[in-house]
């Protein structure tokens, strides 16, 4: 194969349309027109001889071969702009603080584990998480008092910030084993019976499972709602409270109280898409640069990872 016929800078799109899976997002992000976009992407598809990315209900969804090629494509692209910047990373071993904001599920779906590696890889950086209160911090962003911010709930972003997806995640309810109100399994009469607990970050108690339920007509009494992800599972227990949570906080919960179990919810919910956003201010910062890649590979590698 004569590699001079091939077009290096496809692969960095295939990467940029493997993260956004999403046309609009893609060319606005490698700074292109659409059209402009479409014409290297159907070059990409000559060249890999697939498909690769097909229009989907929200935008586009990556074919088997785009699946496959992801990893090797991402670590290719790595290197290569590793080189541009000098390959070198002396920057792990300068003194820093960044500032990553996000919710108490974040901190312990992501830190335990992020902790160690910068423990280990870049000892003098120091990391301080904030809670993002329900919204984007884009101030924050912009003045830099904010490096990352990482969420399932940012939308509508500005064009001088960057958004890259993690995991998806289903919901689930949690339920006290001796809930008097569940029989075999959690229906839809039940759950509706049933008094519930909701997590708000910002004080609206009307959130994603009761603008479902209105859809068809019904409505959930909700009695208290908490500005916690991780506290409200011990207030479920020895009570028909129901929770409806994100899987990885349930099955946490389940692991410390035994008497806690686990229902598929009783009516369709689309799953939470968790991703981190930055600010052009830091896109090239080598240091975090390399400390998205790190939240990244431990995001998408977490055991709580939903399958749909």
């Amino acid at each position: 194969m004569n590699i001079s016929t091939r077009d290096v800078n496809l692969l960095v799109l295939f990467r940029v349309l493997y993260e956004e899976q999403n046309l609009t997002a893609a060319a606005r992000r490698m700074a292109l027109s659409q059209p402009a976009l479409s014409h290297r992407l159907s070059k990409l598809r000559d060249e890999l001889g697939d498909p690769l990315f097909v229009r989907a209900a929200r935008g586009l969804t990556p074919t088997p071969r785009a699946h496959a090629l992801a990893p090797e494509v991402t670590r290719l692209v790595d290197q290569i702009e590793g080189f541009y910047q000098g390959a070198d990373e002396d920057f792990l071993s300068l003194p820093d603080t960044v500032h990553i904001y996000g919710t108490d599920y974040i901190e312990q779906l992501l830190m335990p584990g992020l902790i160690r590696r910068v423990s280990e890889l870049a000892p003098r950086l120091q990391l301080v998480t904030h809670n993002t209160r329900g919204q984007l911090p884009a101030r924050e962003l912009e003045s830099g008092a904010c490096d990352i911010a990482i969420a399932g709930f940012y939308t509508g972003l500005p064009s001088t910030f960057y958004q890259q997806a993690l995991h998806s995640e289903d919901f689930v309810v949690l339920a006290a084993r001796d809930n008097s109100r569940i029989g075999r399994r959690l229906t839809l009469k039940a759950y509706l019976e049933c008094p519930h607990l909701v997590t708000t970050l910002t004080g609206d108690l009307h959130g994603i499972v009761d603008r479902a339920l209105q859809e068809r007509g019904e409505k959930r009494r909700v009695v208290a709602g908490l500005s916690s992800f991780l506290a409200p599972p011990a207030m479920v227990r020895n009570s028909d409270l129901l929770l409806t949570c994100l899987r990885s906080i349930a099955g946490e919960a389940t692991q410390r109280y035994p008497d806690l179990e686990i229902h598929r919810v009783p009516i369709p919910l689309e799953p939470v898409q968790v991703v981190q956003t930055w600010h052009q201010r830091t896109h090239r910062d080598p240091l975090r640069r390399w400390l998205r890649g790190q939240i990244r590979e431990l995001l998408t590698d977490s055991p709580h990872e939903s399958d749909s």
